[in-house]
């Protein structure tokens, strides 16, 4: 038997080997650099995976390289508007931070929510949110960032903040008929928006019940601080900033904008701006310290330059805010634009690997050799699953993964008979809601930056990202409300 054909698509023996050389390299790189494998040694990790594949494709199957452009230029295209979303999160994290717009919502919400119940109500708080928003990236760098002060404050691990922000925000986000991704899924699969979504309710009800019966046990049994370390911790915002229940207006007008349906470009550029404005008006003194790299002083004044330079640099540069409180200080810190180049580093050295697996055909050869297998309805959905996360693994964004899922089990799903909502539910199930927990993809990128938590150390609390592939698989093993049509 001959391996190398000229000519043909690589076998799904040669489509192997990338994989093979990437593990390897991330495994070298995790050993080496460990939680600094994300800076720079991740990326590269990728580019050399993508460096194999245009490799074994140009020597022994004599694929040109302008396929090879293409299809990398296609995938970076792709997640051009992620990228661009992103930075302005970053210009967003940091604006509303420095025009107090999260400690105010910090304040007032250790106010509101009683640390005994404090994980279940940010679950609760985010899922609702995000389906009003539609958006659970939206969803968790706004209100997400305040609840990780919250929650700070009275004495959660960042880890289990993080997996009740992400929980809530990415259960929003899949049944909001608002979601790109519930459209995008919904759309390639060929099911009408409503069915897809009454469908799914089937496998992401349960998956969510479960996940706040955990998120309410552990914050029943939670030791909360004293009163008096939370009584310090909003003394301190105070002192640092002019806390004002006016400031609250900032976000209501974010929300009102996303839920008439307002470009995400557009809302977060404007919710950049107006915080931007309202910082110069209620927090001078922050400003002028960001601009002279000094502490805050209240009594200092602002002048034109110096407002100017101030906001510029909450935009997209670092800033740190002496509070007196050094738990607080790290709270309070922002990267602004410039923390998320790291991320779009990621997104295209990801993009790059997923366009040369495409362009040569070595995704296509591994996905038909699993579908060889699938004998049973529980196999055809483990497998759609399996790829929905595998796809995430290798092109590094969701919406690549389901389109790429959707598109190669939508014939298998019709000619077995079985309705095409099946197909978008397990699209869903998988290549939506586990694309957060994968360290270089850029769902897991953007929320460990955005909430100051890595990637792997918030996954273990992801319960609903967690359980939502498994449960469509316990669900298609017992056909509940599966029909195929007869032959």
């Amino acid at each position: 038997m001959k391996i190398f054909r000229p000519g043909e698509r690589p076998s799904w023996v040669v489509s192997l080997i990338p994989f093979i050389v990437l593990i390897v390299a991330l495994a070298l790189v995790i050993k080496v650099f460990g939680t600094g494998a994300l800076d720079g040694g991740s990326q590269v990790a990728l580019m050399f995976g993508a460096a194999v594949v245009v490799a074994i494709s140009l020597i022994f199957y004599k694929i040109p390289w302008r396929v090879f452009e293409k299809s990398i230029l296609d995938n970076i295209t792709a997640v051009g508007t992620s990228i661009l979303i992103l930075l302005l999160i970053g210009a967003v994290s940091g604006s509303w931070m420095i025009s107090g717009v999260v400690p105010t919502m910090i304040f007032y919400g250790m106010k509101v929510i009683l640390p005994e119940i404090f994980l279940f109500a940010t679950c609760i708080i985010c899922a609702l949110i995000a389906v009003m928003t539609g958006s659970s990236w939206t969803t968790i760098a706004t209100v997400g960032v305040a609840l990780v002060g919250i929650g700070t404050a009275q004495g959660y691990e960042p880890g289990w903040i993080a997996g009740a922000i992400i929980s809530g925000a990415y259960f929003g986000d899949k049944v909001s008929p608002l979601s790109d991704t519930t459209v995008l899924a919904s759309s390639t699969a060929g099911t009408p928006l409503f069915t897809h979504i009454r469908f799914m309710m089937v496998t992401t009800v349960p998956s969510f019940l479960i996940t706040l019966v955990i998120f309410l046990i552990v914050s029943l049994i939670h030791e909360a601080p004293s009163a008096a370390q939370v009584a310090d911790i909003s003394n301190d915002l105070k002192g640092s900033f002019n806390i004002s229940p006016w400031l609250l207006l900032v976000p209501v007008v974010t929300a009102l904008l996303i839920v008439k349906k307002v470009s995400a470009i557009v809302t977060l550029f404007i919710a950049a701006f107006i915080a931007g404005i309202t910082a110069l008006f209620f927090q001078p003194h922050i400003i002028a310290a960001v601009a002279n790299g000094g502490m805050p002083d209240s009594t200092a004044g602002l002048s034109f330059l110096e407002g100017f330079k101030g906001l510029f640099i909450s935009y997209y540069g670092s800033t740190a805010i002496e509070t007196g409180n050094l738990a607080l200080n790290d709270l309070v810190a922002t990267r602004g634009m410039t923390g998320m180049l790291g991320t779009v580093f990621l997104i295209i050295a990801a993009g790059t690997f997923g366009g040369t697996l495409v362009g040569s055909g070595m995704l296509q050869s591994l996905t038909e050799m699993l579908t060889k297998f699938i004998r049973r309805r529980v196999t055809m959905v483990a497998s759609t699953v399996g790829t929905g996360i595998f796809a995430n693994m290798v092109t590094g964004d969701q919406y690549l993964s389901i389109i790429l899922t959707s598109s190669l089990y939508k014939d298998l799903y019709k000619k077995r008979g079985y309705e095409n909502k099946l197909l978008s539910r397990s699209v869903e199930d998988s290549a939506t809601v586990v694309s957060v927990l994968i360290p270089w993809n850029s769902c897991g990128m953007t929320q460990a930056t955005v909430l100051k938590v890595a990637t792997l150390e918030y996954l273990p609390y992801c319960f609903f990202n967690l359980l939502s592939p498994l449960m469509s698989i316990f669900i298609a093993s017992i056909g509940y409300k599966i029909v195929r049509k007869s032959k």
